[in-house]
């Protein structure tokens, strides 16, 4: 039974998180594609915003494919929780609920990114099916190299300028 509930877990976070990533890569799914990706990445401050839209894209589709598939799971993991963590810094710090633009679901991701980390994919994997484990100290530096990333985002932010009155 947890078999099936972890294949259950992983093909729906993973095909969701595959989902929006596409939007941000290939505009499907009513997304903006890499040009408006980058438009505002770039407006909330990023540089260059059209590599960390990239970047972004590519750790939530390859992250949430690889999650679904239950393939390098740990691998994919870290993806889907290093695009969340951005997600939080950028757009939805000092906020909780998802109704006031919080993070509460990118929490929930996170959470689910951890477990299958710690937990494994499951009988019903590609992992599985293949023998294929990944080491933790490679799972290790994946995290940790995603968590410098993340840092890296966020220390070339820019702030926007003040507003100042025309008065």
């Amino acid at each position: 039974m947890a078999d099936t509930g972890l294949f259950i877990l992983r093909l729906v976070v993973g095909l969701l998180m595959a989902g929006h990533g596409a939007q941000k890569l290939f505009g499907m799914f009513g997304g903006h594609g890499l040009k408006g990706t980058s438009g505002w990445l770039g407006s909330v401050g990023l540089r260059p915003s059209g590599l960390w839209a990239l970047l972004a894209g590519l750790s939530e589709f390859g992250g949430g494919v690889l999650v679904a598939l239950g393939l390098l799971t740990p691998l994919g993991a870290v993806g889907v929780a290093a695009s969340m963590l951005m997600a939080i810094s950028i757009a939805h710090r000092g906020k909780l609920w998802v109704t006031e633009g919080g993070m509460e679901y990118n929490l929930v991701l996170i959470a689910v990114a951890a477990a299958l980390v710690f937990t494994g994919p499951g009988r019903f994997s590609l992992d599985a099916a293949l023998g294929v484990s990944v080491p933790l100290s490679l799972t290790t530096a994946a995290a940790m190299l995603a968590l410098l990333t993340v840092l890296l985002a966020l220390g070339t932010r820019i702030q926007a300028p003040a507003q100042t009155s025309s008065d």
